[in-house]
């Protein structure tokens, strides 16, 4: 499979094209004070970051060697600098490049299945599978970042929802809810909406970064389960077409969903301050409940020059700190809300297949 990664995108500069200053020097944010940053490291020592999207599985497939336990400057996000960001867990993405449909992408998304558990049993001082909230937590209290498996792209599923239950078996907790015909611009098909019900059986999240609108608000209707946007920010700061606009971040907020703020460049602005704002944003429009973080690291993207990679995460919570966020809501934003809704999604999932058989459900049954 090694062609493709020539689709993937490789890790990016800062740089004027992304509306960031030329000037490497120019003072983008206030640096917090020794004091604010001491609260912020001691609240993220209780509540650590649960980081929303990480691509490092797929940046691993370049490297012909690496030791994620000793460190590894040809990635962002290392065992040693998220002890530093003190992040206790991890979404690790199985996203591939663009276009693949039908057997490869199945093929593919198995291999990166298989990378990710060799790199988890290569790394047991540092990291451990988690499937449950509870698991984070066992992972957490003894000093591992826990890595939950997924956003994985929907095309991997081609039509069958047998493939997706192999998928939940292999570890998958996350499924991004575009690229298909069946979840489009126009919303979810007949068996888009059967998908869905699938999932919440099975407790695997629906995650709807870059689905239309219709899609996400029809989504967010129907799931028992709240939904995620793993790497969206509030459209009405900055007009990206993954952000979303205010009247979804409400009924996001509403449904119990969770909007995973990301931290780059491109989507919510090139300093702390910007990422800031988008978090103030979305906590008033959706509520505190529904505001997480999204490193993004390792995926391509730039970042702001103040959160480089995983070891910053202190720096933004100080910055929130400064603003008047009191620690309850911190905590949420920080590792509170993902818990709820892995918890949430465990619970329905129990009570779900009690009363649902697993669904056989084709294409062709339902939108032919």
């Amino acid at each position: 499979m090694a062609d493709l990664q020539n689709g993937m995108p490789t890790t990016a500069e800062v740089d004027g094209a992304d509306g960031l200053p030329d000037d490497p020097f120019l003072e983008t944010a206030h640096p917090p004070d020794e004091e604010t940053l001491a609260r912020a490291h001691s609240l993220l020592a209780g509540h650590p970051v649960a980081d929303g999207y990480s691509g490092l599985p797929w940046a691993l497939r370049h490297l012909p060697w690496y030791d994620l336990e000793l460190g590894e400057m040809a990635v962002d996000t290392d065992v040693p600098r998220m002890r530093e960001g003190r992040v206790g867990a991890l979404f690790w993405s199985l996203h591939l490049p663009e276009g693949l449909t039908g057997d490869r992408a199945v093929g593919a998304t198995l291999e990166q299945l298989d990378l990710v558990h060799s790199v988890i049993d290569a790394h047991p001082e540092g990291l451990r599978l988690a499937c449950t909230a509870g698991q984070i937590i066992d992972a957490h209290h003894c000093g591992r970042v826990a890595v939950v498996l997924g956003p994985a792209g929907a095309p991997a599923l081609g039509d069958s929802l047998g493939i997706l239950r192999i998928l939940h078996t292999l570890g998958l907790r996350l499924l991004t809810l575009t690229g298909t015909a069946w979840a489009s611009e126009a919303g979810l098909t007949r068996f888009g909406e059967e998908v869905i019900r699938e999932m919440n059986r099975l407790g695997v999240l629906a995650d709807l970064s870059g689905a239309s609108d219709a899609t996400v608000s029809r989504a967010t209707a129907l799931s028992k389960t709240p939904v995620l946007c793993t790497r969206s920010a509030a459209r009405a700061l900055r007009p990206h077409p993954a952000n979303l606009p205010d009247d979804l971040l409400a009924e996001l907020g509403a449904a119990g969903g969770l909007c995973m703020v990301p931290l780059t460049a491109e989507q919510t602005g090139p300093t702390v301050r910007d990422v800031a704002d988008h978090l103030d944003h979305v906590r008033a429009v959706a509520g505190p409940g529904c505001v997480g973080l999204s490193g993004t690291y390792d995926s391509g993207a730039s970042h702001p020059r103040d959160l480089a990679d995983a070891s910053r995460y202190p720096h933004l919570i100080a910055e929130l700190l400064r603003r008047g966020w009191s620690e309850s809501e911190l905590s949420l934003l920080t590792w509170g809300n993902v818990q709820r809704v892995l918890r949430s999604a465990d619970f329905m999932a129990r009570a779900a297949q009690c009363r649902r058989e697993p669904s056989t459900a084709r294409i062709a049954e339902l939108d032919g």
